[in-house]
């Protein structure tokens, strides 16, 4: 789950990737994956689909068991917001989810009104504020 990334565990990151326009992504799915390259595209093994990941800089280093680097991986399944925008995200998020826009290198992201199916209130729109949850 995105809320159990801690600042630690991302604190090698140089870039992220996004494979797809993110503005169009009202949530992407995070998970930290142990991956054999610090950069590059990784396989994918989950149903749905990756939508980016993360490069880390060449201070990161492997586990000592396993040889892997953790990084982090964004993604969509076939049931998600996007491609059932009136499923069973319709109103919700899953807990892995965030608003991509608030993904930077470092910064684990958070969730927002739009991540979470509601549109900021029309006050709100009109003051041109966004509020994290």
């Amino acid at each position: 789950m995105s809320s159990l990334i801690t600042a630690d565990e991302i604190s090698h990151e140089t870039e992220i990737v996004w494979l797809e326009n993110i503005d169009t992504l009202d949530y992407v799915r995070q998970s930290l994956d142990r991956l054999p390259t610090r950069k590059g595209k990784p396989a994918y093994h989950r149903d749905g689909r990756m939508v980016g990941y993360a490069i880390l800089g060449p201070t990161a280093k492997p586990s000592r068991a396993s040889g892997t680097f953790r990084r982090r991986v964004f993604w969509l399944l076939p049931h998600d917001r996007d491609s059932e925008p009136d499923g069973l995200y319709a109103k919700s998020a899953p807990a892995e989810a965030i608003d991509p826009r608030t993904l930077e290198p470092r910064v684990k992201g958070y969730k927002t009104e739009r991540s979470e199916g509601g549109p900021p209130s029309k006050a709100m729109q009109e003051l041109g504020i966004t509020l994290p949850l």
